[in-house]
């Protein structure tokens, strides 16, 4: 049989929303390469996805719905079939309803798909049960919070107008091993003579794609903007024309914030030279178009909002902002390109229901009452591997009571404690459509293999889970195809002016522009806020700001694995080296400790084994772990997560996974 080419999308959570090219053979995916007429990552693909393939087709793979049979955690089940399944589940929930209410129903997912339906399909369905929300906040949503306190509802413009500016800073942004794609458009700026700069808390292997590489302390970034800020209107390095049309609050700020946050005060908080810092600002104020390119990182603190408030504020004294190739990029905001009230459906809710917050999962497991929670349903998520504070989770997790149910494509750590596990689909056995938050690019995707086993997507297990409580809603009964030809019939304008056609045959089409210019209440980029608590940026210190522990510890992304997802590749694995803390030298000696030894990093919440990385690039202070590894393919019991706390930002209710300190010994 000859090998058949179908398009596809990348379904995880990463800014680029990779289009894929799936080489077919005898029903099996035996290759994946990118989509060259895609225009953001033209043709090439991350290293995780290079051989998705063998994700698919894994061994690994769960084929069957499983029921456990051992203790909780010992990864014992046996199989039964989907009947027996759905019943036991839709039967114990019908129970818990009785005895305990909805309410004591917790939904847990978040990105380990991007499909808008595939991701989204549980929404009706607990909405419909009465269940507890789950309220999705472990990305970012203290860097929104910070855009939005300043920008409003401002579009952030297309990506790729970034290879126009003459200085681009990676600010807080591992792009090499999360937005790959988004290096092209620094290679162009270096290329037309610009420069490139990074700001980050270690040397990541982004440094290669910059001439400069700024190293500050964590959770510093605010006091290195507000440094930058105090110089340039010290130094009469503003765009008043700018500032007097465009901008609300500078004169408020310059009188009542940046006097404080001299060079000196700046680089005692950051680790920067005053010096530098002064050399910075003015070649940031003197560039045409200034473009900062923000990452998440720095909202992951208990400041966070508050440091990209900062950010945000600075293109505004420069005029960035009004500038071809100038500006500052969070992340798009696409979401309104679809009618998403027909797909999440809140009008199904019964009147008002509790909201919990992920990161919060093991208090909510462990201590929330007035009900307890009771049931747990866990879909394209591993939070005993992702979430902050492992223990607390693995501890509820393990509660004798709760009833857990996990739709996963693997054993993964979650699904060892569940009661019943249902194997899923991957992104190439079901359809979705896509839409991306670091392009203007949307894409629809059949399914180009059939499942593997009996696995099956989200959408037709909450249609199966649906039917068995008894749901009678017509969105129940609609199939995927179906749920998206609705989203895409209700027009948007986003979507003006779309190739239709190219769109229904996979291919990857760019939203229109957004229109309207500054998109605030007074129509002005607002520094002052009047309608929050703190009117004005300013500097807030983090969690960890004093140091109980000597160590600041970064829990960073890799290029290998993304999150949890991808550890069941053998190749991908071996490429991160094992489970690894890296150390500067100098503490490395400090310690007594050797590149390559068994070390345990340690805090109040937990202790996690790792093997040492002795390296320069860490700076005296910090620790960094790479990657989150399945317990399986750990040195010891526990991962990185069992150190990160459940404390949340400043704003948003946000994850505060580089919020932490450590301490290291030599392992046993």
């Amino acid at each position: 049989m000859s090998v058949v080419t179908k398009r596809s999308v990348c379904p995880f959570d990463c800014p680029d929303t990779c289009g894929m090219l799936v080489q077919v053979e005898n029903g099996r995916a035996v290759a994946v390469k990118g989509d060259p007429e895609h225009p953001f990552s033209r043709g090439t693909l991350c290293p995780k996805m290079r051989h998705y393939e063998k994700t698919v087709h894994s061994p690994l793979r769960l084929t069957t719905p499983l029921k456990r049979t051992g203790a909780k955690g010992s990864g014992s089940f046996a199989p039964i079939s989907w009947e027996e399944a759905i019943a036991e589940v839709t039967e114990r929930w019908q129970g818990i309803i009785k005895e305990h209410g909805a309410e004591a129903l917790l939904p847990y997912s978040y990105a380990g798909t991007m499909g808008i339906v595939q991701r989204n399909s549980g929404h009706p369905f607990f909405h419909r049960m009465g269940a507890s929300r789950l309220d999705r906040t472990i990305c970012s949503p203290a860097k929104g919070e910070g855009w939005k306190a300043v920008m409003g509802q401002t579009a952030t413009p297309p990506p790729e107008s970034a290879g126009k500016s003459d200085l681009l800073i990676l600010w807080g942004i591992n792009a090499a091993a999360t937005s790959i794609h988004f290096l092209n458009q620094a290679g162009e700026v270096r290329r037309s003579g610009g420069e490139v700069w990074l700001i980050d808390t270690y040397e990541t292997p982004t440094a290669s794609a910059a001439d400069r590489t700024f190293l500050v302390r964590p959770g510093s970034d605010g006091a290195l903007a507000l440094g930058m800020m105090h110089v340039i209107a010290r130094d009469g390095l503003t765009d008043a024309s700018f500032i007097a049309e465009h901008v609300l609050g500078f004169e408020e700020l310059a009188a009542q914030v940046l006097p404080e946050f001299t060079p000196e005060r700046a680089a005692a908080l950051t680790g920067l030279a005053a010096e530098d810092i002064v050399a910075m600002a003015h070649r940031y104020a003197k560039a045409k178009a200034p473009f900062i390119r923000l990452g998440s990182a720095l909202s992951r603190y208990g400041n966070g909002a508050m440091t990209v408030r900062c950010v945000c504020c600075l293109p505004a004294l420069v005029g960035a902002y009004g500038k071809e190739g100038g500006g500052c990029f969070p992340d798009t905001s696409t979401g309104a390109a679809f009618p998403m009230e027909l797909l999440t459906r809140e009008d199904l809710i019964p009147g008002t229901t509790r909201l919990v917050n992920m990161n919060r999962l093991g208090h909510a497991l462990n201590e929330l009452d007035a009900p307890r929670i009771m049931g747990l349903y866990v879909y394209h998520s591993n939070p005993a591997a992702v979430t902050p504070d492992q223990n607390q989770v693995l501890k509820g997790l393990s509660r004798d009571d709760l009833f857990t149910v996990v739709h996963e494509r693997f054993m993964t750590d979650t699904a060892r404690y569940a009661d019943i596990v249902l194997p899923a689909t991957s992104s190439l056995e079901h359809s979705d459509v896509y839409r991306s938050y670091g392009t203007y690019c949307i894409q629809r995707a059949q399914a180009a293999v059939a499942p593997v086993g009996e696995s099956k997507s989200n959408w037709e297990v909450f249609s199966l889970l649906a039917k068995g409580m008894g749901f009678t809603e017509e969105i129940f009964t609609l199939s995927a195809d179906e749920m998206i030809d609705r989203l895409l019939a209700v027009p948007r304008p986003l979507r003006e002016g779309i190739d239709e056609e190219a769109l229904a045959q996979g291919r990857p089409v760019t939203l229109a522009a957004r229109k309207g210019g500054i998109l605030t209440p007074s129509g002005r980029i607002e520094i002052l806020n009047e309608r929050l608590e703190e009117k004005l940026p300013r500097y807030l210190p983090t969690h960890e700001e004093a140091a109980r522990l000597p160590f600041r510890l970064m829990t960073a992304p890799t290029p290998y694995a993304l999150n949890a997802s991808f550890y069941e590749q053998e190749e991908l694995r071996g490429k991160q080296g094992g489970m690894r803390l890296k150390m500067n030298p100098e503490d490395a000696a400090g310690k007594g400790l050797a590149d390559g030894e068994q070390v345990v990093a340690w805090n109040e919440l937990g202790e996690v084994t790792f093997t040492l990385e002795v390296t320069p690039k860490v700076p005296s202070g910090v620790v960094v772990a790479e990657g989150v590894f399945w317990l399986a393919f750990a040195p010891g019991s526990r991962s990185v997560n069992a150190l990160t706390s459940q404390r949340l930002t400043d704003q948003g209710g946000g994850s505060t996974f580089y919020d932490n300190r450590v301490d290291v010994r030599r392992g046993n």
